[in-house]
């Protein structure tokens, strides 16, 4: 259901207006109006989000950083004792540097897609009782896991101070990358939550589906190393580069350290992808929506 229209009557007794619920109709895929309609309710729902992740714990919003620098420690750690670090030694920059410069987008796309895939289940008693565009409920997530992103890219500014690296002018293409983030973290999201919602079982195998994208994209392992193996053929290149996050995290290091910028060809590639996979996961999460109120 959706609200198409708002009528402009009010009621006798009270002095608001009159909610016409009308079923969707046509290719309408996304009503953007119905949103911004419920946008506080969105910001209710993402600040909720940030505070429900962060009480009573013992360190609070320093579990931002305390992941993603865990990590950038252990794998730092264990390629300096093998004498071989995953990256281009040539253009100087430190392997902890690029490590944590790809961990943070990559934990931004990580707990979005976590958080969104259970979204709708946890918001049950909401969906059941009131009426408000389903969508919000996986978008909330994203927008709460983006403040732990801006908290973490703090940190990668003071580490990249510390080492003395100056960005580039092609730090102003960041906000493409950021945005391809978010995009891709919805995009699946909007497929993994109405599974969830439909398919309980299926919430076993998205941790998996996210451990195996950590290894898969550029993060511990740079884009160089991948495309200079032996071992890469044409055909394993152009699946390497299907994921949106091989992109992301090179043009990432290309803003941020100065980095080789990611190909055109990869990036109209991701794009592509990634709006494709966008419009599918708005149809099927349009189509499923109707069932939530039952299933979950």
């Amino acid at each position: 259901m959706s609200a198409n229209t708002v009528s402009t009557s009010s009621s006798a007794e009270y002095d608001v207006p009159l909610l016409d619920l009308r079923a969707r109709h046509g290719w309408e895929i996304l009503d953007v109006a119905d949103i911004w309609r419920y946008r506080e309710l969105l910001w209710i729902l993402a600040m909720r989000d940030v505070r429900v992740r962060y009480k009573q714990t013992i360190v609070g919003a320093a579990w931002v950083v305390l992941q993603p620098i865990t990590q950038m420690l252990i794998f730092t750690t264990l390629f300096t004792l093998l004498g071989r670090f995953p990256t281009d030694a040539k253009d100087g920059i430190p392997y902890a540097v690029s490590l944590y410069c790809a961990l943070v987008p990559w934990k931004l796309f990580a707990d979005s897609m976590s958080q969104s895939s259970e979204s709708i289940v946890m918001n049950q008693g909401l969906i059941t009782k009131v009426y408000f565009p389903r969508v919000i409920v996986p978008i909330a997530p994203i927008i709460a896991s983006f403040v732990d992103f801006c908290v973490a890219f703090v940190v990668l500014i003071v580490l990249m101070a510390c080492y003395q690296i100056v960005p580039t002018l092609a730090i102003l293409s960041l906000p493409f990358f950021v945005l391809m983030v978010l995009a891709s973290a919805f995009a699946v999201g909007l497929w993994t939550s109405a599974m969830n919602a439909i398919y309980r079982d299926t919430r076993y195998v998205f941790p998996f589906l996210i451990q195996l994208g950590f290894w898969v994209s550029p993060v511990v392992i740079e884009s160089s190393v991948v495309y200079n193996s032996s071992k890469i053929t044409p055909l394993l290149r152009i699946i390497y580069d299907l994921n949106p996050m091989v992109m992301v995290l090179n043009g990432f290091r290309w803003a941020m350290l100065g980095k080789p910028a990611p190909e055109m060809q990869a990036v109209i590639t991701s794009v592509v992808g990634v709006s494709i996979l966008l419009v599918g996961g708005l149809f099927y999460f349009r189509k499923m929506e109707t069932y939530f109120a039952d299933k979950v």
